[in-house]
């Protein structure tokens, strides 16, 4: 079975060309895309006059080389002649995702008046009395500052904060899209960490939280670390714990569906970066105390050489309670949970197969999981990737847009241990009776899970004592000062 990628919308094409306007000839076409694995989505038909016919062909393609190879057999076809290709994704990024628009009214003198000067001194007098007002008289209590260095972007690694900026866009919509939040992307020219703290400290007063986004570790933990003790509003890592909040609610229902408890189980956490160390920390505070975590040089145990990095010296300090030592396929042995979150095609079948009955598959590196799931369904009970194209696609949108939806509506002044475990719970609940080894985890386009999210976080920061249940209300005409 092949490592290659699926055929998918992010690698898509049109292809506009003249082919002759005689019968069968486009058949030649779709049968050349078919032959050369790639999906015909959609054909538009632009002409039909003369001896050519003119035809836009949309296809799907698993990477940029596949696309050329596409392109490539089309071409040598005889009598058709290719006039343009357009990349669907280059083309779908133009000119940005993401606009600022206003929603208050600006048609007549009065309305300029109070928009601007000078009637805009009145609500800067209120806030300046009582800064809590900018919740309620700005845009502030909802909006969210995305704040990247450009140093861990998706897979591609340190481009830069102009090269990170799309995916910071593509942030802010799913933001807005799924839970109503503005979001503002923050890309800063600088790695140094005490740099990007002062900054992100700087802009705060005007931000209701703070989403750090694909910032390397271990650099990350120090920078969030810092600014939750600095700031009083919401701080969140969302590349470490928006995939941790969703793995555990994926593990949570992986559970149900083998009869397994979370006390009970051995978990292998291949992949030690950001991402992994908060997952393994989730499952930890959930109650999974058998944890073994496993980077390149192997599994972390009592007498591991951390150098240093602070997340290994936690999975020394907290984990492999029997110290087991060795490589993946050592530790794997009678695992029940095999959690990848490292590189293309390292979990081998005959690994799998030494794991623990009714096993589970969490192989979330993209777009190559540690294992395809044709390769280990025969052998797991249950089987996950970070994929949109296989079922159980464990995604950071399921939790970060609902999250921070929870923690500005209560003016929570942070993100807690109970808040993530909340909306983990929320996310498994949202499954319900449909759970079944294939349905763990909902879809990151059901509009619910957001709500339901924001729901469960927002009362848990209640009852924690950092969010309120009323927040202070904007001043009326009985109480503004004169």
């Amino acid at each position: 079975m092949s490592n290659r990628p699926s055929n998918s919308a992010a690698y898509g094409m049109k292809i506009n060309m003249h082919l002759p306007n005689i019968p069968g000839s486009f058949m030649r076409i779709a049968k050349a895309i078919a032959d050369a694995n790639a999906t015909l989505d959609i054909v538009e038909m632009l002409s039909d006059n003369g001896p050519y016919k003119k035809r836009c062909v949309h296809v799907h393609c698993s990477s940029l080389e596949h696309e050329k190879e596409v392109v490539k057999v089309i071409n040598e076809l005889e009598g058709v002649q290719i006039e343009e290709v357009i990349d669907t994704t280059i083309e779908y990024h133009k000119n940005g995702k993401m606009e600022i628009h206003g929603f208050a009214p600006l048609k007549t003198r009065g309305d300029l008046s109070i928009a601007y000067t000078p009637g805009v001194a009145r609500p800067c007098k209120v806030i300046a009395d009582d800064k809590e007002q900018a919740n309620n008289l700005t845009s502030k209590g909802n909006t969210v500052a995305i704040v990247t260095d450009g140093t861990a972007v998706l897979g591609l690694g340190d481009i830069g904060p102009e090269a990170a900026l799309p995916v910071m866009e593509g942030k802010c919509l799913l933001f807005k899209e799924f839970a109503g939040v503005d979001a503002v992307p923050i890309c800063v020219d600088t790695k140094d960490p005490d740099e990007i703290v002062k900054l992100v400290q700087l802009i705060a007063p005007t931000y209701g939280g703070i989403n750090l986004e694909d910032i390397s570790a271990p650099r990350c933990f120090e920078i969030e670390d810092k600014l939750k003790a600095l700031l009083k509003i919401p701080v969140f890592h969302d590349d470490q714990h928006g995939t941790a909040i969703v793995a555990l609610a994926a593990l949570y229902n992986a559970l149900k569906v083998t009869g397994k408890k979370i006390t009970e189980i051995k978990a292998v956490i291949c992949g030690l970066g950001s991402a992994g160390t908060a997952c393994a920390k989730m499952y930890y505070n959930a109650g999974l105390k058998n944890i073994i975590g496993v980077d390149k040089d192997g599994a972390i145990h009592k007498d591991f050489d951390c150098k240093g990095n602070p997340a290994f010296e936690w999975f020394r300090d907290n984990t492999n309670p029997n110290n087991e030592t060795g490589e993946l396929q050592d530790v794997l042995k009678g695992a029940d949970l095999f959690h990848g979150v490292s590189a293309p095609g390292i979990l081998g079948v005959d690994a799998v197969k030494t794991m623990n009955k009714d096993a589970i598959v969490f192989a979330m590196a993209n777009p190559v999981p540690e294992i395809m799931p044709e390769l280990a369904a025969e052998h797991v009970a249950v089987m996950a990737t970070g994929r949109s194209d296989y079922p159980n696609q464990i995604n950071n949108v399921l939790a970060f847009p609902g999250l921070f939806r929870g923690a500005l509506d209560c003016r929570a002044t942070a993100i807690t241990e109970g808040m993530k475990l909340a909306a983990a719970q929320a996310i498994a609940d949202i499954v319900g009776d449909n759970l079944t080894t294939s349905y763990i985890i909902p879809s990151a386009l059901d509009p619910v899970v957001a709500q339901k999210v924001a729901e469960a976080v927002k009362q848990q920061a209640i009852n924690e004592g950092i969010g309120q249940i009323h927040p202070v209300p904007a001043p009326t005409f009985n109480n503004l000062k004169f």
